[in-house]
């Protein structure tokens, strides 16, 4: 393979599409490269502010990014010489991923800028394998709640001028209010501009939409921090009496086993108390909740949110309400079990190797689980907890409703 990066043909298979990474500082920040394959390009795809930025040197036809984003009109010119502008590193929460599902390697000839990641470390001399990078571009940032753990450091991106003052707000709601927040405008640009104050301060400051923010995160007295194991307290739960208790959860998220990048079905989510977790074990991590009460649905999503997560949460009721959902590599059964069709349309989804785990605390759902058991196999298991509380004067043991547990792996 041919190392010179203007080689558009190499003896495997031409290289018609050039990614280049530009930065505020336009053609100035341009190698010489880089330069060469947009002036030479037929066509030239970006967005309206890349391409202005580096105008003068475009001859080919000039395309701005269709609303919504699509590279369709890219992969229509295969074969011609085509340029795309990007930010900064184009595989870096850029273009150039997306790019890349559609166009083999061997076709493509890349020349990054640096990130926003990359100049933001820069300035305040951070390590970046020791920093959190965090895209909020177009996101929530109650994404954040997740990675808000004393000592942090945290970089995020942004494409909202109001993105930073949402930030200091519920860094201050969560009880992490005494964090130095930095709020890095057009880096690397003639319009670069820094500010830091304490999160708590920081008020309602005009911010260009083109921000980087960063977090020294410090956690005050009773500041929300999401423990990293399995087993959350219930009370960082919002719930009605409906969720998988504490120490019931640790052992059922155990059998559930989550491994990187797989899909959950949560069904009778309840509080969403599993599909949380499960999202939190890793930010590969998908998951569909499926709750048939409208009121649960909602407290789902606030409970996701303040946990910083995403999940897919559909409501309807099982077995009808799981299908067209993606196959799932893990299915949990938290209520309904024992309802006509469910398990059975639980275990047919299930991909080959895929893990079944079902909680029965009725007689009846207790007694199906103990006959699959007995024809399927797998794993069944008695949990109880009982916690000590008071009695009159003194303290007793008050027990839990015991859990049966029915794991199965489907061959």
């Amino acid at each position: 393979m041919s190392l010179d990066p203007l080689a558009h043909q190499d003896a495997a298979a031409p290289r018609w599409l050039s990614i280049v990474g530009v930065g505020e500082d336009g053609i100035d920040g341009l190698s010489a490269a880089a330069r060469a394959i947009i002036a030479d390009a037929e066509f030239v795809f970006g967005g309206k502010r890349h391409l202005a930025l580096v105008g003068a040197l475009v001859r080919g036809v000039a395309r701005p990014w269709p609303s919504p984003l699509t590279v369709d009109a890219v992969l229509a010119q295969r074969g011609r010489r085509v340029c795309v502008l990007a930010s900064g590193d184009p595989f870096w929460h850029g273009i150039g991923a997306l790019l890349a599902r559609h166009v083999a390697a061997e076709e493509i000839v890349a020349l990054p800028a640096p990130s926003a990641f990359s100049l933001a470390a820069a300035r305040l001399g951070w390590a970046m394998q020791e920093t959190t990078l965090l895209s909020l571009h177009a996101r929530a940032v109650d994404l954040l709640c997740r990675h808000l753990q004393p000592g942090a450091q945290v970089l995020a991106l942004t494409s909202d001028g109001s993105a930073p003052a949402a930030i200091a707000r519920l860094l201050s709601e969560s009880g992490f209010g005494s964090s130095r927040l930095t709020v890095m405008e057009a880096l690397g640009g003639p319009r670069e501009r820094i500010r830091t104050c304490a999160a708590r301060d920081f008020g309602e400051a005009e911010v260009d939409p083109l921000n980087t923010i960063a977090i020294e995160v410090v956690a005050e007295p009773g500041a929300r921090v999401i423990p990293r194991a399995a087993g959350l307290p219930d009370a960082l739960f919002e719930h009605d009496g409906q969720i998988t208790k504490r120490e019931i959860r640790a052992v059922t998220l155990s059998a559930l086993a989550p491994r990187r990048g797989e899909m959950l079905w949560d069904v009778g989510a309840g509080a969403g108390s599993i599909t949380i977790e499960w999202l939190l074990a890793d930010p590969s991590m998908q998951a569909v909740a499926i709750e048939a009460r409208a009121d649960r649905v909602a407290r789902i999503w606030r409970n996701a949110a303040a946990l910083g997560v995403g999940p897919a949460v559909r409501e309807g009721t099982a077995p009808a309400a799981l299908r067209g959902l993606s196959t799932p590599d893990a299915v949990f059964i938290g209520g309904g079990a024992s309802d006509p069709g469910v398990l059975d349309a639980a275990i047919a989804a299930l991909r080959a190797g895929g893990r079944l785990v079902v909680n029965a605390v009725t007689l009846k759902t207790e007694a199906l689980l103990i006959a699959r058991h007995a024809a399927a196999g797998g794993e069944l298991t008695r949990l109880s907890v009982a916690r000590a509380k008071p009695l009159g004067a003194t303290t007793a043991w008050q027990p839990a409703l015991p859990v049966t547990q029915w794991l199965w792996v489907k061959p």
